[in-house]
């Protein structure tokens, strides 16, 4: 049973993307998921989640991304995504559109991580290091996007040695339900649970029996 594996005082979670520019209404990236998060219920289910796991003392670590003006200017060999992102100025650095959104913000004692750069939010964070020193081995990761920066940070911490939770309703893709269930179905490759919300917490619970 998944629950069996959540030792209390050893569980994680990291929440990417959780800014205005994703999950506000006037945010520049927000019309791109407007349609997957009415239908998967991503917002509600994130704040539920946040909730939950906050009840339940679990530390939560909180990734934004952002990018100055000279990083616009100067960075070569850019990716499908940064292009995408660069040419249309999302998540700039000390704007509105990167501060954490109100419902989906670090609290007291929450971690908020240095900016990420790339989709892999190990790779250019101290988060490896975050978790560590806060003795987390169960690390369960949501947030935006579900296809790129969710399953990359994903991948690469069961590479590193955690045990992996994937929560698919706390998500959403960039290309519409196909796109959502394609990246559902690989999420058990790479995770060693994937649960809804409401199951995460469940499991979370059992393990405290």
């Amino acid at each position: 049973m998944p629950g069996d594996d959540y030792t209390p005082g050893r569980c994680g979670l990291l929440l990417i993307d959780t800014v205005n520019e994703v999950f506000d209404a006037r945010g520049k990236g927000y019309p791109l998921y407007r349609d997957e998060f009415e239908r998967i219920g991503t917002f509600g289910n994130l704040r539920r989640l946040l909730a939950g796991v906050r009840d339940r003392g679990v530390p939560v670590f909180f990734s934004g991304m952002s990018y100055s003006e000279q990083e616009y200017a100067t960075w070569g060999r850019l990716t499908g995504i940064h292009r995408a992102m660069f040419d249309n100025r999302l998540f700039e650095a000390g704007s509105w559109g990167t501060e954490f959104h109100p419902e989906l913000s670090p609290g007291p004692g929450e971690v908020a991580l240095a900016p990420h750069k790339n989709i892999d939010v190990f790779a250019s964070t101290d988060l490896d290091a975050q978790l560590r020193h806060h003795g987390v081995e169960f690390f369960a990761v949501a947030g935006m996007i579900g296809s790129m920066c969710v399953e990359s940070t994903a991948r690469s911490a069961m590479e590193r040695g955690y045990h992996v939770t994937t929560i698919p309703d706390a998500t959403a893709s960039d290309a519409g339900p196909a796109a959502y269930d394609a990246m559902v179905a690989r999420y058990p490759l790479f995770s060693h649970a994937t649960l809804p919300v409401d199951e995460y917490l469940r499991a979370l619970d059992a393990a405290r029996r």
